[in-house]
């Protein structure tokens, strides 16, 4: 728990702080939220850069692992090793995407005990006096708090100037920062309170009422809208193996599905938690989410660039490929139009050198029996002369040394 605690208070103390600063500044929660939105996610643009980047890497590589998950579709093991040498080659992390993408994540968990404990981090008060604070307002006005005690305190920063004379004579010391409470109005909307999904129950349809009941609303519309947006974006830097873009794997490709099922789930999810805790919390949601936008936007746009100027290489690359083999397509096509029965010349080396033996020794053949046409010598007794073992085209084959008189009988 104490690890779990310093590591918490990296984000809780510095974010507090920030918050704290803005709220001085402004003396209003709406707008030092909308501030502290934008500011969060420029802190944490080096960490989304790097998950923009890594994804839309894997993103254009998504033909080509197609093509390798069809090839080796019978072989699991095979299919993996290709798709790592792909990543290898393409200087590609097969999870570095997925690991830049949750580090944001775990920062934003202790940055909800931020937003939620306002007492604690713009008034700056300890959590053991924001507490006894809570439990003096809730023993007055119990009937304000909902049965989420998770976000009490910002229930009770609302209500502090109502029992400013209750809190300071039952807590001794507390500042008149603290005392003054903390400002939820916002654009006539008490961003404080928890919206109400019932509007059938409304004791007035007024802007407080209708405002508080939007917000929540359009915190979701724009996760849709921002999602679409990122999966359009995402499906223009997919391209084949040469560089093309190709929309049609991009709209068949895991990303898209699971884009597409994350566009309805998660803004569902927000909508639902938005009417459950307090309006500051949505009015954070859609602010981070609009800038997020923007930044995304600005992301794909730099490394689409870069990306480009990779595919105009490969596209290059391929036409001369291209070219190349149309030109050997060419010859091959005025060679089989000079030689339309196919019949070729056999060129292998020993058929080679023996037809050139064998032409060696009918040249001295024909010098053998010219020269014995000369001298009157009859061509059976020149072959046999020629040749020890009778045998003209085969003259050594029963040895150098055959004598065909060897075993005769010389006594006769």
């Amino acid at each position: 728990m104490l690890l779990a605690f310093k590591l918490s208070d990296l984000v809780t103390v510095p974010f507090g702080f920030l918050l704290n600063v803005l709220y001085g500044l402004t003396q209003n929660y709406g707008i030092a939220m909308i501030l502290f939105a934008v500011l969060v996610q420029l802190v944490l643009l080096p960490i989304t850069a790097k998950s923009k980047k890594s994804m839309m890497k894997m993103s254009r590589l998504t033909p080509r692992q197609q093509e390798i998950q069809a090839k080796y579709a019978d072989d699991p093991q095979r299919q993996n090793e290709a798709i790592r040498q792909l990543y290898q080659d393409e200087g590609v992390s097969m999870g570095g995407g997925c690991l830049w993408s949750i580090v944001p994540m775990l920062i934003l968990i202790p940055l909800f005990t931020v937003i939620r404990q306002p007492i604690t981090y713009i008034l700056m008060e300890t959590p053991e006096v924001a507490q006894q604070i809570v439990d003096i307002i809730k023993a007055g006005a119990g009937e304000l708090f909902s049965s989420n005690t998770y976000y009490d305190q910002v229930t009770a920063a609302q209500l502090i100037p109502q029992f400013a004379s209750q809190l300071s004579a039952q807590i001794p010391g507390l500042s008149a920062e603290t005392l003054a409470g903390i400002n939820f109005n916002f654009l006539g909307i008490n961003i404080g309170a928890i919206p109400s999904f019932a509007f059938w129950s409304w004791s007035a349809y007024d802007w407080a009422h209708i405002g508080a009941f939007l917000v929540p609303v359009l915190s979701a519309g724009s996760q849709v809208l921002s999602t679409w947006i990122m999966q359009k974006l995402n499906e223009s830097v997919i391209t084949d193996k040469n560089g093309v873009q190709d929309e049609e794997t991009a709209k068949k490709s895991q990303t898209a599905q699971t884009t597409q099922t994350m566009m309805w789930m998660m803004p569902l999810m927000s909508l639902w938690i938005g009417f459950t805790v307090s309006g500051a919390l949505s009015v954070y949601w859609f602010v981070s989410g609009m800038a997020r936008l923007v930044i995304d936007v600005f992301q794909t746009k730099h490394y689409r660039k870069i990306y480009d100027a990779e595919d105009a290489v490969r596209i290059r690359k391929a036409q001369e490929a291209e070219r190349l083999e149309a030109e050997k397509e060419r010859l091959r096509a005025e060679r089989r139009a000079a030689n339309p029965e196919g019949i070729t010349a056999n060129t292998s080396k020993k058929k080679l050198q023996k037809q050139q033996r064998d032409q060696e020794q009918a040249a001295k053949a024909a010098a053998a029996r010219e020269y014995a046409s000369k001298k009157g010598i009859l061509e059976d007794e020149a072959q046999q002369t020629d040749a020890p073992s009778g045998i003209a085209s085969r003259p050594y084959c029963k040895g150098r040394s055959y004598d065909p008189d060897r075993y005769a009988n010389t006594e006769e």
